[in-house]
């Protein structure tokens, strides 16, 4: 394998990096534009797109109302990174890194951002899919903050290099296809002996983690399921049917998602009527 390129002394912004998601990056934060965020009618507000980070949010959501939370209920706001929606003044006002999701609690006037730290609040706000015993809660904390370490290797890493970066190149897709099985191999012995994640209990662990591995192993993340041989992780596959099943995930994970089937798109949700009357489809039929 060749390649020629030597880093510089000191690297500076004069190009884009190329790949999809050229238009978006950049060393800098902070605003690019003025723009204020929109408000609905619910305590909870959310901007979000259906990303993996996304759908944890919008599942542990639904999963609340469907556990009787009346308090969960919430609007979400589509943000279109693509178009760098999350670059607005708004958007950083609520979080500063830019990056989806991002939630505003009008009943406490605190923003929260990075997902893992929104399906914590989430839980303590309403004591739900969280053990209260210390030791449990501390099992299911320990997956929650694996997956949010581990993750950005498989999406930053696999999922760049293999998907997106606009040339392949072996060594970077041998490298992180190497650590996107290890931790599949991580999960599918830690679900040999449990049913879930955190122990016995569906907690916030499995929902932070199933966007990403639970789509993996299903085949649904990358078009990589035969690239990673996804079928030989039996257990990780059995927890992965299980929570797909669950009809508050099925709500969760069309919330703010723009592509795929267009049944399988809600842009926006600020009732729970919008999954029977606002989902694509039923957009263009009713137009």
């Amino acid at each position: 394998m060749s390649n020629n390129y030597q880093p510089p002394k000191v690297w500076t912004w004069d190009t884009e990096n190329g790949g999809e998601w050229a238009s978006v990056n950049r060393p800098i934060a902070g605003a690019t534009h003025d723009k204020v965020l929109p408000r609905g009618r619910h305590p909870l507000q959310l901007y979000s797109l259906a990303t993996p980070n996304g759908q944890k949010v919008t599942i542990l959501l639904e999963e609340l109302l469907a556990a009787g939370e009346s308090g969960a209920e919430y609007d979400a706001h589509l943000i279109r990174i693509g178009n760098g929606d999350q670059f607005s003044s708004g958007f950083v006002e609520v979080n500063p890194n830019s990056k989806i999701p991002a939630l505003l609690d009008t009943e406490t006037g605190s923003r929260v951002f990075e997902s893992g730290a929104i399906l914590l609040y989430l839980a303590e706000k309403f004591g739900r899919f969280l053990p209260k015993d210390p030791a449990a809660r501390t099992e299911a904390l320990n997956w929650l903050f694996w997956l949010q370490g581990s993750a950005p290797y498989l999406g930053g890493g696999f999922g760049h290099f293999y998907a997106y970066a606009p040339e392949k190149f072996e060594y970077p897709i041998d490298r992180f296809t190497m650590e996107a099985k290890r931790q599949m191999d991580v999960l599918d012995r830690r679900l040999a002996e449990s049913r879930f994640l955190g122990g016995e209990d569906y907690s916030i662990a499995d929902i932070a983690t199933w966007p990403w591995y639970g789509n993996l192993v299903l085949g649904n993340l990358y078009d990589a399921g035969e690239f990673l041989d996804v079928q030989s992780y039996a257990n990780l596959r059995r927890w992965s049917d299980e929570i797909t099943a669950r009809p508050a995930v099925a709500r969760g994970r069309k919330v703010n998602r723009t592509s795929g089937p267009l049944e399988e798109q809600l842009h926006e949700r600020h009732d729970a009527s919008d999954f029977e009357l606002r989902t694509q489809d039923q957009l263009e039929i009713a137009s």
